[in-house]
């Protein structure tokens, strides 16, 4: 945890990307518990001048209030922005997923229909952004993130606008602004920039999705703009020949030299790949970006179990060869990284829950489990304890799917606990698994009522919810019948004005008159 907190609520976490520009962080907004992603700017550091830094930090508000206007689910959303002490600050929506750059490394060669897919949320996105107008003048797949959903999401709109302008430049005068393996011809001799601009970084990412590579690359920057400004792009189908014609033309005009010979707009792009988007009915699996068309608007795919943070753990099953001897004139090797102190983090985790910052907590807790258990072995009292309240702080976050799979390991470890597996059963009534939250609840139920002459609150807990369930599984009579004993029994032990008398009849009554 960096500890810092801008805008007197935003604390930062740690550093997500770096650049000439500035850092961005993972963050935590202290007032309303949620993760952010946080930009900061320096622009004493990248203008000189003082007053060319006020009037930076007064167009940069402004355009970001701009940007904040630009309303579509493919553009990340900006929460706040202002300045704290010498930094300018962005506070942006924390987006889930892999961005486009890790996500193609990962699917190397991307199939063509995901790349036509990719473009054409992109041409959504730009056509929304065009309008303002906005130009976004950086797009590029490190500012294009692929969600869990298969929907993509771009980044660092606003910023972009805010740098480059008349007045004021963030980079040192006379230098274009963008990545130059991206960067429109016009762009790179500092001319105007328009829609046609966005475009021509499209068929850029549009070719590198489709051919592995960007089409213009050289060892230095001036190397690759000359070669935007000169070169002809190599054709895809000459190195994809399953890539269709039509796909390779497209990409071929947004790749053209003179902005007027490229589609008229996002708008022109996006028809030009409506027909080459697969057919409905195609298998589309997690993380996939065809995903948004073959199912629109579909619930989000389950998430798989997140994947804990790496513990300096060897494999048994992966031998590892000795290192060799070190000379004795050979340098001393750089330290090995300071491992995490599992009781500092623990008391972080305490005085977070103790404040309410729930979010911030699971964070913790989540990131320190890992180091415990390769510092104290998996099955040590130290980790069981911090797995409970990992998992009771999921649960309390509302975090049920997360949660379900720490539960179910402290059941299997303790099978004797009747508590985790009501835990469980209470998740999956959560995420909707009705029919799994049944047979946990009944499961789970003889073990309270062997304990109801000392605390009958769990066990009617448990009918209580028995019944509710067996009633939203269409077993309407059976839940009926359920919640008449129940009432039952908390009339003859609590009287017929406890609140728990008094809720099952209104349930009872309810059914009656719906006629279930």
């Amino acid at each position: 945890m960096n500890g810092r907190v801008v805008g007197g609520r935003y604390e930062l976490a740690t550093v997500i990307g770096q650049g000439g520009m500035g850092q961005v962080w993972t963050g935590y907004d202290t007032r309303l518990d949620r993760r952010v992603a946080v930009k900061l700017l320096s622009p004493t550091a990248l203008t000189g001048p003082r007053t060319a830094a006020d009037e930076l930090r007064r167009r940069f508000v402004r355009e970001c209030r701009v940007t904040a206007r630009v309303d579509h689910p493919g553009l990340v959303t900006v929460h706040d922005a202002g300045s704290d002490a010498d930094d300018l600050y962005l506070v942006m929506q924390y987006v889930d997923g892999a961005d486009l750059a890790d996500h193609l490394a990962e699917h190397d060669p991307y199939p063509w229909p995901w790349a036509v897919c990719v473009a054409a949320q992109l041409c959504a996105v730009l056509a929304a952004v065009h309008a303002v107008p906005i130009v976004h003048r950086d797009l590029k797949p490190r500012n294009v993130m692929v969600r869990p959903d298969g929907s993509v999401t771009v980044l660092d709109l606003g910023v972009a606008s805010v740098l480059d302008s008349d007045t004021t430049r963030l980079t040192h005068t006379g230098s274009p602004i963008g990545s130059p393996a991206y960067m429109a011809p016009e762009q790179a001799m500092g001319g105007a920039v328009g829609p046609q601009t966005d475009l021509y970084a499209l068929g850029v990412l549009l070719h590198e999705l489709l051919s592995g590579n960007v089409p213009f690359a050289g060892s230095t920057a001036l190397g690759v703009l000359h070669r935007h400004l000169y070169e002809p792009p190599l054709p895809i189908r000459q190195v994809r020949p399953e890539v269709p014609e039509a796909l390779e033309a497209l990409v071929l005009r947004l790749l053209a030299k003179d902005p007027a010979a490229r589609p008229g707009g996002a708008h022109e792009v996006y028809e030009a790949l409506l027909p080459l988007l697969p057919a409905r009915g195609a298998p589309a699996g997690p993380m996939d970006p065809t995903r948004p068309f073959l199912r629109p608007h579909a619930p989000w795919p389950a998430a798989p179990r997140e994947r804990a943070v790496r513990a300096a753990v060897p494999d048994p099953r992966v031998s590892v060869p000795s290192a060799p001897p070190v000379p004795a004139h050979a340098p001393a090797p750089p330290p090995a990284p300071a491992r995490p102190d599992v009781a500092a983090a623990v008391d972080e985790a305490k005085r977070l829950l103790g404040e309410g910052a729930l979010t911030q907590a699971v964070d913790v807790l989540g990131g320190i489990l890992p180091v415990a258990a390769a510092e104290h072995g998996e099955g040590s009292p130290v980790v069981r304890i911090l797995r409970k309240q990992y998992a009771s702080t999921l649960m309390d976050d509302g975090q049920y799917r997360r949660a379900l799979p720490e539960l179910r390991r402290l059941a299997a470890d303790d099978p004797d606990d009747a508590g985790f597996r009501y835990d469980i059963a209470l998740c999956l009534e959560q995420v909707g698994d009705a029919a799994g939250a049944l047979a946990e609840f009944r499961a789970v139920l003889p073990a309270f009522e062997r304990d109801a002459a000392h605390d009958p609150g769990r066990a009617f807990d448990v009918r209580r919810r028995t019944g509710l369930l067996l009633m939203a599984t269409g077993a309407h009579e059976a839940g009926r019948a359920e919640l008449h004993r129940l009432l039952l029994d908390a009339e003859r032990l609590y009287g017929p004005y406890h609140p728990l008398a008094a809720e099952l009849r209104r349930v009872l009554e309810h059914q009656r008159r719906m006629g279930l």
